[in-house]
């Protein structure tokens, strides 16, 4: 086994472009496990498997005038199992490639997808190539299996170039499935057994796939005017607060009172609404003056939060709660890792927590 992430071999995938084209585009698949690449063991479990002979579950590889070449963890992971350390050696993987290749798809369990391509929208700053996280319903190889549309055309996606402008048509991470790309820190899973898995309620899709693909060149960001930063920490001293009628003190308390909390995403009603009752706004406030951040996310997936619009939203400014806007609940955890991670000064924290630094929110 490698003996670190630098030392992972590449294997090269032959197809139609010649391995000396140099005007071919030169794309990395990165396979992390999940279920695009699973067998079933002995006990009639889905596990992942090694994904060295991937042209021989997609034959199609060999029609694309690519360059292609397959990056395998040495450790295969359900996505079940992902945690910010195997995003950090996500993100360090790209920056190491970030220049020998012209863009990157990600092979990803459904599971976590959607924070895991959040978490990498917020750790690779300024990224001005396509990064693309997809994979499968259906593992490769089965009957009725979505894996090989999906990575073909997330494989499209990525060799994509702007007929006028010649450049990358998406420089940024998405995440695609079925036949749209999400901007990646806008997707959210919603559904499990049906192959539309993914949905993007607050912000339009960069990319749909239809007979051909058709770009929301409007929609996508811009070229970055700085070279790539790779951030390197995450904070994973956070909590996910869901209120729900007849939540308890005991319950707020115990995740409000964790020691060493750092950050917490409070799930409220509609457009950012909370209980007024006493002991709710106490608990807020013994947290906030121990300097937990805590990020208001609404629980519908459509809209946004506005505090102060009713007066059971009010209270929650007055005690420094910051608004979400209409940030999803799996960006919101990943941005304020990530934010709570760069160790800036709190009135910084809490501008940045505030504000749109990936497209998370709607300005």
């Amino acid at each position: 086994m490698p003996a670190t992430l630098a030392d992972l071999p590449l294997l090269a995938i032959p197809t139609a472009a010649e391995a000396t084209d140099a005007m071919a585009p030169r794309l990395l698949i990165i396979y992390t496990g999940g279920t695009v690449g699973m067998v079933i063991n002995e006990r009639r479990e889905l596990v992942p498997m090694h994904f060295d002979k991937l042209d021989r579950k997609v034959p199609e590889l060999h029609q694309l005038p690519y360059r292609l070449e397959l990056l395998a963890l040495p450790q295969l992971i359900d996505s079940s199992n992902v945690t910010p350390t195997d995003w950090l050696r996500l993100a360090q993987l790209i920056g190491q490639y970030y220049a020998e290749f012209d863009g990157f798809v990600v092979l990803h369990g459904t599971d976590t997808m959607a924070y895991s391509a959040a978490a990498l929208s917020f750790l690779l700053e300024h990224l001005g190539k396509p990064v693309v996280f997809t994979g499968a319903q259906v593992p490769v190889g089965r009957t009725r299996s979505d894996a090989a549309r999906n990575l073909l055309t997330a494989l499209e996606i990525v060799a994509a170039r702007h007929p006028r402008a010649h450049t990358v048509q998406v420089p940024e991470v998405g995440l695609f499935f079925n036949d749209i790309l999400i901007r990646g820190t806008r997707a959210k899973k919603v559904e499990s057994q049906q192959f539309a898995a993914f949905k993007s309620e607050n912000y339009p899709p960069l990319v749909r796939a239809g007979i051909s693909l058709t770009f929301a060149d409007n929609d996508i960001r811009l070229l970055p005017g700085a070279p790539l930063r790779v951030h390197q920490r995450l904070e994973e001293n956070v909590a996910v607060l869901r209120l729900f009628p007849g939540i308890t003190a005991a319950v707020v308390e115990a995740v409000l009172g964790v020691p060493g909390l750092r950050g917490c995403v409070l799930e409220t009603y509609g457009a950012g609404n909370a209980p007024t009752a006493p002991w709710f706004l106490a608990c807020l406030a013994r947290a906030r003056q121990r300097g937990v951040y805590i990020l208001n996310v609404s629980q519908c997936e459509e809209g946004r939060v506005v505090q102060g619009h009713y007066e059971t939203s009010a209270h929650l400014t007055d005690l420094g709660v910051i608004g979400g806007d209409d940030i999803t609940s799996e960006a919101a955890i990943t941005k304020l890792m990530f934010v709570l991670g760069l160790g800036v000064s709190e009135a910084a924290t809490r501008l940045l927590l505030s504000q749109d630094l990936r497209g998370e929110i709607t300005p």
